[in-house]
């Protein structure tokens, strides 16, 4: 298909077949009287609709471009007519380039942009008092910069210092887009410059690191008892087995995906027994991909925030050359790119941001 490659057609052709199965899902009266399903796939089917009718959209203007082309390569269209056909083969080639062009970045960005709450946490590094105030001075920043985007930003806990810094702070950050922008902000931040107690003006370096995390959101837990469990039964007082027998009234879980197995024999009634077991299973799950998931936050904060040392940096602020340099970006500095370091402290962030998620869709696209 013009103006994508095959790979990524092919993958958007995939989840287009998944989008139309869960829509026909959707309208089955068995399936839509199951509410706990019903809910799932009506989530999957939002967030697949986010990539898949915009492609649709693409796959439309490419047919008519096409068809532009067809009539431009025929010997016997002359004249005017191959005049409007060639104008609409322009046309239409910008709208296809555009078109697919944010389908790439829906594809590859899409996850981030749902997620509308973080955690900001702020550490002071190396440098003593010097890197407490470096740590305020960025939530002042992160501040400003929430209320550009009209977010909500609340201190949840903070261990200040006596000239004003923090040692740490953490900020609860809500409001569209907040993952997809501020995601970019941790690693480590080094500032240059000269500090209040300092007498004879030398510039000093420290540092302060920056976690961010999205919100830790209820897991829902959705379980295919029929296909995602085994269910043993057995007599209560005897042997395990599997049987169907109406006597045994003893039930034995075991989910396939983690091996976790609940037993429940208490009740006479296999009827009983099967709804505590599954109720115990509900439980244990839940606390499985709960842990599993603080786990992955803590690897997260680690490989974020780093070490603290001044080596380990995503950017540095420099007070006396009023320049801020991002390391991840290649400009004109020989480190990074460049920044105005006023108008960044105010919270203005988004020519940075943006240069950010540029590079990152870029690397996404390339891994594709």
């Amino acid at each position: 298909m013009s103006n994508a490659p095959r790979s990524l057609t092919d993958k958007l052709d995939e989840l287009d077949v998944r989008y139309a199965e869960i829509t026909e899902q959707m309208n089955d009266p068995e399936v839509a009287s199951n509410g706990q399903r019903i809910v799932a796939l009506s989530k999957e089917h939002a967030s697949l609709g986010r990539i898949v009718e915009p492609y649709r959209e693409y796959c439309a203007i490419a047919e008519e471009l096409a068809q532009a082309k067809s009539l431009l390569e025929d010997p016997e269209v002359e004249g005017e007519m191959k005049e409007l056909a060639e104008a609409e083969v322009y046309e239409l080639r910008d709208k296809a380039e555009e078109a697919i062009e944010r389908v790439k970045g829906l594809l590859v960005m899409s996850d981030e942009a749902k997620i509308g709450s973080v955690i900001l946490e702020i550490r002071a590094g190396t440098g003593g008092d010097e890197a407490a105030l470096f740590a305020h001075d960025l939530l002042e920043m992160y501040r400003r910069y929430a209320e550009r985007h009209h977010w909500q930003a609340e201190v949840l806990s903070g261990s200040s210092t006596g000239l004003g810094g923090y040692k740490e702070v953490m900020v609860n950050v809500k409001g569209e887009g907040v993952w997809s922008r501020l995601g970019y902000e941790g690693g480590g931040h080094r500032v240059q410059r000269v500090p209040e107690t300092e007498s004879q003006g030398r510039v000093h370096t420290s540092a302060a690191t920056v976690a961010v995390l999205p919100e830790p959101q209820e897991i829902d837990i959705e379980v295919d008892w029929d296909n995602d469990v085994l269910e043993h039964v057995s007599r209560a007082g005897g042997p395990g087995g599997q049987n169907v027998n109406k006597v045994e009234s003893a039930i034995k879980l075991e989910h396939k995906q983690t091996g976790i197995t609940v037993s429940m024999r208490d009740e006479q009634s296999q009827h009983k027994n099967r709804a505590k077991a599954r109720q115990i299973m509900l439980a244990r799950l839940h606390d499985h991909y709960r842990t599993q998931q603080q786990e992955s936050e803590a690897a997260a904060r680690k490989k974020m925030i780093g070490s603290g040392d001044r080596s380990q940096r995503i950017r540095t602020y420099n007070f006396p050359q009023n320049r801020c340099t991002d390391h991840r970006l290649k400009g004109e500095g020989q480190d990074g790119a460049n920044y105005n370091l006023e108008r960044i402290i105010a919270g203005d962030l988004d020519e940075l941001i943006d240069a950010l998620v540029a590079h990152d869709k870029a690397q996404r696209l390339a891994d594709l």
